[in-house]
C-alpha cells in the first residue's frame, strides 16, 4: 500500500491516529454533552430538546478562519432566531478566551469551553497529535428529538451560515412555529 509509505511511518501513524473517533451520522442520536459557556452557565443537549440546534466545533478562538465563521453566523443570527434555531460554538479554549472572542466580535450566541476535549472527541471532532489537541471544524445540525439531521465535516467558514440556513429550509424549518410542529 503506497499511501502510508508516501508519508513515512511517522506521518502515517500521525494521520491514522490524529483524527480518532467517528462523527455521528445523520439519523444517529447526538452524543450528550454538558459544558460551561463563557459566563460559566452550563449547557446540556437535553436543554435544547424540542428545538433545532446548530452545534459547531472550531479549532481556536480569534483565529482567521474561526473568526470568519463566527462572524458569518453572527451576521445571520436574526434568521436563526426567526426559525427558533439555537446556536452553540464549541472549542477547547478556556472560558476567558471564549468570552474575549465573543465580546471582541459581538457574538450573540454562547461559546462553550470543552477544555478536556471530551465532547469534541464524542463527536469525532478532535485532532489529537499527542502534544497538540484541538477541535476540527465540524458542525452538527441536531433535530428537536436530539438526532443528528446533518453532519458538516468539510466546512467553508465564509459560507457555512448560508449552507446551514439552506439546509434548514430544505428540512422545512422556516419560522417560530416549527418548534411546536417538531415536538410531535
Amino acid at each position: 500500500m503506497l499511501y502510508p509509505l508516501s508519508y513515512g511511518l511517522g506521518g502515517w501513524l500521525m494521520l491514522h491516529y490524529a483524527g480518532r473517533g467517528r462523527p455521528p451520522a445523520a439519523g444517529e442520536a447526538a452524543p450528550d454533552f454538558s459544558l460551561p459557556d463563557a459566563d460559566d452557565r452550563m449547557h446540556r443537549l437535553v436543554d435544547y430538546r424540542g428545538r433545532w440546534l446548530v452545534l459547531y466545533f472550531y479549532p481556536r478562538a480569534d483565529t482567521p478562519g474561526c473568526t470568519e465563521e463566527a462572524c458569518a453566523l453572527r451576521d445571520d443570527w436574526s434568521e436563526f432566531q426567526r426559525r427558533d434555531v439555537a446556536l452553540l460554538g464549541v472549542s477547547m479554549d478556556a472560558a476567558p478566551a471564549q468570552k474575549a472572542f465573543a465580546d471582541k466580535h459581538g457574538l450573540p450566541f454562547p461559546l462553550l469551553a470543552d477544555v478536556t476535549g471530551r465532547v469534541a472527541q464524542a463527536y469525532g471532532s478532535v485532532w489529537d497529535l499527542a502534544v497538540l489537541r484541538f477541535p476540527k471544524r465540524h458542525t452538527f445540525l441536531i433535530d428537536p428529538q436530539g438526532r443528528v439531521a446533518r453532519a458538516y465535516l468539510k466546512v467553508m467558514p465564509a459560507r457555512h451560515a448560508r449552507d446551514l440556513l439552506d439546509d434548514l429550509s430544505a428540512l422545512g424549518v422556516e419560522g417560530g412555529a416549527n418548534r411546536a410542529n417538531n415536538q410531535n
